[in-house]
């Protein structure tokens, strides 16, 4: 079978598990962009034995946990309340939960943890790499499963016979798990850099799953594997490292017994580690390795990549729930949200008023309208053209900016290059959207001379303010060996050169502008470790890393 129909394969049996125990696995995560592979699955929730809710990213608290009955309660002499979408055990589908901000993640991954028998079912649109689904909820949920190119000819018949499935969920709490399985399965887990213990739990609850739908009571070792190739893949870090077996010692052969009936499954005390390891290695990310980033180093979490601050307000952006305020002449009330404050205190203010007319409306009633918007980030590349970083890493150094550059634009954020080399700093490139200039720029980058250090913080921390006063967010990565010998006034002194350099990577750390200091020289230098911890800037040696290397681990600090 080719390899797109063992991912539809593995799909639709991560399905059929999720039907045996909804409440136990939580839940999948589906990153597939519209098609027939993706529109064909969905139609197979129906096996699910829940009721399906609909959420959307930009649901609110009153839609999702319920709240007062606004007409009702008006209209009558009592507080009438309304249920919420997730009042009662169903299977919550999340569209667009690339989208899906913290707050609604912590919410949902409350609801998950409650243990009242909710699934939830993410639907992760997301089309780059910076785009996913909440890692707060994927972590929760039992399956992750991707289904992008995927073709119509790929898709065979599933196979969802309700009879079966029921027989399965009776039997499923007769399956019993031992501490060899637990064990196995932890261990397992670490081998392959899951840090998380709900990841060996729900492999666990899927080989309680798939030994019930096979109509046994026991597990196997066969049961392990399947559940842990379905739920490790998505969430190793690292791959096995091999282990050095010394050879065994001759001993003499023990007299074997007979095989007893019912023996023909492996023990659970004798589960083959290697099989489960194998079974884990063939479904892993074709890019885990790329994934892969130094030590030190973190990858974004949320969102995407190109984001720039968050900007609450009260005039534009996207809606949050409305806080209790006074009106100041600028902020605009919610009227709705106001009169829903008010409406359960209105009966008590009518005996305490028997001669007011219409709706008595107090200050602590008062609810103001909130927005968010996001700024455009601005990347500031701050690149060292000096000698002693044209002798070592300036190749290095053009490549990874190039690399960067070319994300920075597929994100619509916009860049900017400062280069500092001789006696002084120079902006050749102002922010801009535009790629060919950028590169050109670059390209034509010469090397040789002092290093004003000093210089090139100063240049780079007055574009950061400019730029943040015309409401872009500037983030500034540094590629530097550190070796400032030119003072802010251009003379030689290697001494004030850098006293210079860090009274400047100060401001810039008061000023709170986000940063990064890469140390592109042959070993570490113990003054630019100094010198970033000044800036309040994560500091990043990689003396033996090629552009790619460099870019990818500029990309995931900033990104952190």
């Amino acid at each position: 079978m080719s390899e797109a129909g063992d991912r539809w394969d593995a799909a639709c049996l991560a399905l059929r598990l999720l039907a045996v125990d909804p409440a136990g696995l939580k839940g999948l995560c589906l990153r597939a962009r519209s098609g027939p592979a993706r529109q064909t699955f969905l139609t197979q929730l129906d096996a699910l034995p829940l009721p399906r809710v609909k959420l959307h990213p930009t649901i609110t608290d009153e839609q999702l946990f319920g709240g007062i009955d606004l007409t009702a309660t008006l209209a009558g002499e009592k507080v009438v309340f309304n249920q919420g979408l997730i009042s009662k055990p169903g299977m919550m589908v999340l569209t667009m939960a690339e989208r899906a901000g913290p707050d609604l993640a912590a919410k949902l991954a409350q609801v998950l943890d409650g243990d009242k028998g909710h699934c939830l079912v993410m639907l992760d649109e997301g089309a780059e790499a910076g785009e996913h689904a909440p890692p707060a909820l994927a972590e929760r949920l039992g399956f992750h499963v991707e289904l992008d190119g995927l073709s119509a000819r790929d898709l065979t018949p599933a196979l969802f016979d309700q009879d079966v499935l029921a027989k399965a969920r009776a039997r499923l709490t007769l399956v019993p798990a031992g501490t060899e399985e637990v064990t196995a399965l932890v261990l397992l887990a670490a081998r392959f850099g899951i840090d998380s213990l709900r990841a060996p739990l729900l492999a666990l609850r899927a080989a309680r799953a798939h030994a019930a739908l096979d109509g046994r009571e026991r597990l196997t070792a066969e049961d392990l594997a399947l559940a842990a190739s379905l739920v490790y893949p998505s969430r190793a870090t690292m791959l096995p490292a091999e282990e050095d077996h010394p050879p065994p010692e001759a001993a003499p052969p023990a007299p074997q017994e007979a095989p007893q009936d019912g023996d023909s499954d492996t023990p659970s005390g004798e589960i083959p580690d290697e099989m489960l390891i194998e079974a884990v290695r063939a479904l892993l990310p074709a890019h885990l390795l790329d994934q892969l980033v130094p030590a030190g180093t973190t990858r974004g979490a949320s969102g995407s990549g190109g984001a720039g601050a968050r900007h609450k307000g009260n005039r534009r952006g996207r809606p949050l729930p409305s806080r209790h305020g006074r009106l100041d002449g600028t902020s605009r009330i919610d009227l709705v949200a106001t009169l829903r404050a008010a409406a359960p205190w209105q009966p008590m203010r009518r005996k305490a008023s028997p001669l007011a007319k219409g709706l008595l409306i107090r200050p602590s009633d008062i609810r103001l309208k909130r927005y968010e918007e996001k700024s455009d980030r601005l990347l500031i590349f701050l690149v060292d053209a000096s000698g002693s970083a044209a002798m070592s890493r300036l190749g290095e150094a053009k490549g990874a900016v190039e690399i960067l550059l070319a994300e920075a634009y597929a994100r619509r954020d916009h860049v900017a290059l400062i280069t500092f080399r001789g006696v002084a700093a120079e902006v050749l490139l102002p922010p801009t959207r535009s790629l060919v200039q950028t590169k050109r720029r670059l390209a034509t980058l010469p090397g040789g001379g002092g290093t004003p250090l000093a210089s090139g913080l100063k240049a780079a921390g007055e574009l950061a303010l400019q730029a943040r006063s015309r409401g872009l967010s500037p983030t500034l990565a540094m590629l530097t060996d550190g070796r400032a010998n030119i003072t802010l006034d251009g003379s030689a002194d290697r001494a004030r050169a850098a006293v210079d350099a860090e009274n400047l990577a100060r401001l810039i750390r008061a000023q709170g502008i986000p940063g990064l200091v890469l140390d592109m020289s042959a070993r570490p230098q113990d003054a630019l470790r100094v010198l970033a911890a000044q800036m309040g800037a994560p500091y990043l040696p990689l003396p033996r890393a090629d552009a790619k290397r460099l870019s990818g681990a500029i990309s995931s600090a900033l990104e952190g």
